[in-house]
Protein backbone atom coordinates (compact mmCIF):
# COMPACT_ATOMS: atom_id res chain seq x y z
CA UNK A 1 0.00 0.00 0.00
CA UNK A 2 1.65 3.39 -0.84
CA UNK A 3 1.56 6.01 2.15
CA UNK A 4 1.41 9.77 1.22
CA UNK A 5 2.81 12.22 4.11
CA UNK A 6 2.42 15.76 3.73
CA UNK A 7 4.72 17.99 6.72
CA UNK A 8 4.10 21.31 7.56
CA UNK A 9 6.34 24.22 5.52
CA UNK A 10 7.71 21.80 3.46
CA UNK A 11 6.81 21.30 -0.30
CA UNK A 12 7.46 18.07 -1.23
CA UNK A 13 5.78 15.09 0.11
CA UNK A 14 7.38 11.55 1.49
CA UNK A 15 5.68 8.09 -0.60
CA UNK A 16 6.58 5.14 0.45
CA UNK A 17 5.19 1.76 0.41
CA UNK A 18 3.94 -0.54 2.95
CA UNK A 19 2.49 -4.48 2.99
CA UNK A 20 -0.73 -4.40 3.52
CA UNK A 21 -0.80 -6.37 6.10
CA UNK A 22 0.56 -3.08 8.19
CA UNK A 23 -0.96 -0.45 6.83
CA UNK A 24 -3.97 -0.81 9.61
CA UNK A 25 -0.88 -1.22 12.44
CA UNK A 26 0.56 1.77 10.84
CA UNK A 27 -3.13 3.72 10.97
CA UNK A 28 -3.08 2.97 14.34
CA UNK A 29 0.22 3.68 15.33
CA UNK A 30 -0.48 7.09 13.40
CA UNK A 31 -3.12 7.96 15.08
CA UNK A 32 -2.37 7.00 18.95
CA UNK A 33 0.88 8.82 18.32
CA UNK A 34 -0.87 11.95 17.48
CA UNK A 35 -3.17 12.07 20.56
CA UNK A 36 -0.19 11.15 22.78
CA UNK A 37 1.90 13.77 21.04
CA UNK A 38 4.87 12.12 20.45
CA UNK A 39 7.62 13.26 19.22
CA UNK A 40 8.57 10.58 16.38
CA UNK A 41 7.15 7.89 14.82
CA UNK A 42 9.48 5.48 12.86
CA UNK A 43 7.99 3.30 9.79
CA UNK A 44 9.59 0.27 8.17
CA UNK A 45 9.01 0.34 4.30
CA UNK A 46 8.51 -2.31 1.91
CA UNK A 47 12.41 -2.12 1.42
CA UNK A 48 13.29 -2.53 4.87
CA UNK A 49 14.28 1.32 5.69
CA UNK A 50 13.66 2.65 8.50
CA UNK A 51 11.47 6.06 8.33
CA UNK A 52 11.34 8.81 11.02
CA UNK A 53 8.41 11.25 10.83
CA UNK A 54 7.85 13.98 13.75
CA UNK A 55 4.77 13.81 14.61
CA UNK A 56 3.65 17.41 15.47
CA UNK A 57 4.80 17.92 12.10
CA UNK A 58 2.67 16.27 9.68
CA UNK A 59 -0.10 17.88 7.82
CA UNK A 60 -1.53 15.00 6.21
CA UNK A 61 -1.42 11.53 5.79
CA UNK A 62 -2.72 9.33 2.47
CA UNK A 63 -2.95 5.62 2.47
CA UNK A 64 -3.82 4.29 -1.07
CA UNK A 65 -2.97 1.76 -3.00
CA UNK A 66 -0.49 3.57 -5.56
CA UNK A 67 -2.14 4.48 -8.74
CA UNK A 68 -0.59 5.37 -12.47
CA UNK A 69 0.85 8.61 -12.25
CA UNK A 70 0.55 9.92 -15.65
CA UNK A 71 2.79 12.78 -17.31
CA UNK A 72 1.37 14.82 -19.90
CA UNK A 73 -2.28 15.48 -21.28
CA UNK A 74 -4.25 12.49 -20.43
CA UNK A 75 -7.54 11.72 -21.26
CA UNK A 76 -10.03 9.30 -19.94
Amino acid sequence: MEIRVGMMNVVRELTFEVNDDEADQLKSDLESASVAGDGMLWVTDRDGRDIGLVVRQLAYVELGVPGDRRIGFATD
